[in-house]
């Protein structure tokens, strides 16, 4: 079936919800109107719609190819590209002076939902673009902002992230290029890098590489690493373009799924290009500190990646309520007639197209709020609150990629379960959403990594103090719930409730474990903690969600959704809690099994 954009739960998300005027209350967006908005999203809508979904399959069908160092890409999507450079997409949420439209990240969260849920493959272009920008933007200099934002801003050029070598994984202290300085202030650059998305194609006209290096007198270990910028052709001082650099494709990587999305192994300095040996790039910010600026990339990477999950979720929710209505088989379980029903009448699969829906419109809210937050930490007025905003933002950026990602995993599932055994056929289009969504845990920080981050840094670091903010929030929700005289918010909130007094408990056990230094008993736990937070942020949105639509005339989706949620979901908070409240015994069991064995 083809992808439609869920327009009215975006409109229920920006306007009802009030995520929209919180940010129209900003001076740098008061002239974002709700018009301007519809517009917007009824376009994008037109675009991914009409131009972009159609390719997805074409993409997991069609891939890419690699001859001689050039990459062509699938079928369409050299000219799909071009339409959505040609349409300012690139540019929406970039700065004026680079040429980009200024848009908040929350409209641009909208658009990228729906750019990854008609094709993923697709999208992770302009997403490691629009990182490639900040990360020049924050850390390089005015000179080289000029010369490398505006055409990435524009779309003429893409942008890829270098970190991952044979050897060097999540591990990049482990990391070998190098990065030899020459005399006019330019660097050599040498090495290999694998699992470069989108590291070469023939859909734009230049592909500014960001790479990490060490230069040869460089300490050992992460604080050795610098960032160098490594154009695909240099860049003369008129921004025309120059010689072919000594930066090549070796080959294209086979994968599981995503596969129209050209995943490449680069090779630098093997005297390939124009310039002789060595590839040449440009150091951005200064030697030593490229890791602390290509986290710039990464974290709005991470961002992007979990609603990579959530927008998988959303295609994978429509293809398999389509199919519950279509499909004939069984009977009603009531007895006393024998005509067969659609699945959809039947209670288990309406559990798991809940399920579906319940995570999908949970995660989105969360992303959305989150998307806020990280506006109102840019352009608030008041400093303190600034702060407050972007340690909210800061915080919730684990969950959104850890669990949204982790979440797509049981939704494509389930959606491929309610297919049944035409599900595990390629030709019904869902078992790709399946093996597409695989790699989102993985890369950009595994689902461990975003949990070590929410534990360490963003928990144990502040003593707990944005966990127990939300804690506080959450209750605050239950308690208006429970107030209701709606007996379904009743419930809710009784959940809600229990839940969030789950959450409290565990933070507490987290800070005292810290304080214990009982390490391996804290990371042990880790997972566990980011899923809870998870499960608990997702049931407070939709909660959230339930007691506004509760005054609406037409508010009983988002109610019945938040009351399947409390019910069926929410109990996973729990059992999560008691995970970590076990954590010891945990690690006690790993001491009876020998792992080298």
């Amino acid at each position: 079936m083809s992808y439609k954009v869920p327009v009215d739960d975006i409109n229920f998300n920006l306007k009802v919800m009030g995520l929209l005027e919180q940010i129209q209350a900003l001076s740098a967006y008061e002239e974002i109107s709700d018009d301007l908005v519809d517009a917007i999203i009824e376009e994008n809508s037109r675009l991914v719609e009409e131009e972009i979904a159609p390719l997805n399959v074409v993409g997991d069908q069609d891939l890419p190819s690699c001859e001689q160092g050039e990459v062509s890409l699938s079928k369409g999507f050299k000219e799909a590209l071009a339409l959505f450079a040609e349409g300012g997409w690139q540019s929406l949420a970039h700065g004026p002076e680079f040429g980009g439209q200024g848009f908040p990240k929350l409209i641009s969260t909208v658009l990228f939902e729906n750019l990854n849920a008609a094709n993923m493959a697709f999208a992770l272009c302009p997403i490691l673009t629009d990182g490639c920008i900040e990360a020049i933007n924050q850390a390089g200099t005015e000179e080289q902002k000029q010369l490398y934002i505006p055409p990435m801003v524009e779309g003429r050029w893409t942008g890829t992230m270098n970190l991952t070598e044979p050897q060097a994984g999540s591990d990049l202290a482990l990391l070998k290029s190098r990065a030899v300085r020459q005399d006019d202030g330019s660097y050599r650059i040498s090495g290999q890098k694998i699992f470069i998305t989108w590291g070469e194609h023939n859909a734009s006209e230049n592909i500014i590489h960001l790479v990490l290096a060490r230069t040869p007198d460089a300490p050992a270990g992460v604080k050795g690493i610098s960032l160098f910028v490594v154009p695909k052709f240099l860049v003369n001082e008129d921004g025309s373009l120059g010689k072919r650099n000594d930066v090549v494709c070796a080959s294209l990587e086979h994968k599981l799924g995503i596969h129209g999305s050209p995943t490449a192994v680069m090779v630098f300095g093997d005297n390939q290009g124009e310039v002789g040996e060595g590839a040449i790039g440009y150091l951005i910010g200064e030697e030593n500190d490229g890791l602390r600026h290509m986290f710039v990339m990464m974290n709005e990477a991470r961002f992007a990646i979990g609603l990579q999950g959530t927008a998988i979720s959303e295609r994978a929710l429509q293809m398999a309520w389509a199919y519950a209505q279509e499909r004939l088989q069984g009977n009603a379980v009531e007895g006393g007639h024998r005509d067969t029903v659609a699945i959809n009448q039947h209670p288990d699969v309406r559990r798991m197209l809940m399920t579906i829906k319940s995570l999908t419109e949970g995660s989105r809210a969360t992303a959305l709020y989150a998307a806020s937050c990280a506006d109102l930490a840019k352009h608030h007025e008041d400093s303190e609150q600034r702060a407050h905003y972007q340690a909210i933002y800061e915080y919730l950026v684990p969950i959104v990629k850890g669990f949204a990602t982790e979440m797509a995993q049981e939704a494509t599932s389930l959606a491929l379960q309610v297919h049944g055994g035409m599900g595990y056929i390629e030709e019904t289009g869902v078992a790709q959403l399946y093996r597409d969504a695989r790699i989102l845990p993985i890369y950009e920080g595994t689902t461990a990594i975003q949990a070590n981050d929410i534990i360490g840094r963003k928990t144990m670091r502040d003593e707990g103090a944005v966990a127990k903010y939300f804690v506080a929030e959450i209750l605050e929700t239950a308690s208006r719930l429970a107030a209701h005289q709606h007996a379904d918010l009743k419930f809710i909130g009784k959940a809600l409730q229990a839940a969030a007094e789950s959450y409290a408990k565990v933070v507490d056990s987290i800070l005292s474990l810290g304080a214990e230094r009982a390490m391996r008993q804290v990371f042990t736990a880790s997972v566990s903690y980011l899923m809870l937070a998870g499960y608990m942020h997702t049931g407070w949105q939709l909660a959230r969600q339930a007691l506004v639509a509760a005054e609406l005339d037409n508010g009983n989706n988002k109610i019945a959704t938040a009351l399947f949620y409390a019910a069926q979901i929410l109990p996973r908070v729990d059992a999560l809690a008691h995970a970590v409240f076990d954590s010891e015994q945990c690690v006690r069991s790993f001491e009876g099994i020998d792992f080298d064995a």
